[in-house]
């Protein structure tokens, strides 16, 4: 018995030299999980209750424009984009509002409207949109050159199609009817490569047809999209 309670009492000191010699580094790992863990889930939670807000605003917006509701939507807007801007609600928001002022003849407000989605939505593919609007806008307006710098921007894959409709109707409103034919001829054969938009090509082929049919070879070849480079 006398042995066991030697080698207990030295299991103990051994456990107290040890414990004094990296206790402190012990706790103070402990003590730093535990706050990780706590800031992890604080942000989660605040992340979604700042989503939740966003979200709710986000709808807001969307009900007053089914409802004509220009003085609340511009309100919710407002909101959304001061204080939830970086949320994925507020670029979806602001390219509705966008298309309601458009519709309104408010063009300048709605270029305001895309032009932040660009400068500040973190999803390429609204950017993307965002840019496919600007540019119809600025056609829309006859703002033709300023249209094809927007179009320059890259752009996926997907996009390649309408991005080549539109830069056909931005050159034809130069005046460049050669290079307006070969974009809508590459629209036509990225459609057909999709194997999609039946009725969106049968528009893109009245447009090439109007204009005389398929470009020329050369004029083909010179038309290479400037956002695939």
């Amino acid at each position: 018995m006398a042995v066991y309670d030697h080698q207990e009492r030295e299991q103990i000191e051994d456990l107290k030299a040890w414990w004094n010699q990296w206790g402190g580094y012990l706790v103070t790992i402990v003590v730093g999980v535990i706050l990780v863990i706590a800031a992890v889930m604080g942000w989660r939670y605040w992340q979604n209750q700042r989503n939740d807000a966003a979200s709710t605003l986000y709808f807001a917006v969307s009900d007053a424009l089914v409802k004509e509701d220009d003085t609340r939507a511009r309100e919710a807007m407002t909101q959304l984009v001061s204080d939830y801007g970086g949320t994925g609600y507020a670029p979806r928001a602001a390219l509705l509002y966008a298309q309601a002022l458009w519709h309104g003849d408010k063009t300048d407000e709605a270029q305001a409207q895309l032009q932040w989605v660009i400068d500040r939505a973190t999803e390429d593919d609204l950017k993307q949109i965002a840019r496919y609007r600007l540019a119809e806008l600025m056609i829309g307006q006859q703002k033709f050159e300023d249209a094809l710098r927007v179009l320059d921007a890259k752009h996926k894959p997907a996009y390649e199609a309408i991005y080549a409709d539109l830069r056909g109707d931005a050159l034809f409103g130069v005046g460049k009817t050669d290079e307006a034919r070969a974009a809508y001829q590459s629209a036509l054969l990225k459609l057909e490569a999709k194997e999609s938009g039946g009725q969106y090509r049968t528009v893109v082929q009245t447009k090439l047809d109007a204009l005389g049919g398929p470009a020329s070879p050369m004029a083909a070849v010179n038309e290479t999209p400037k956002e695939n480079l």
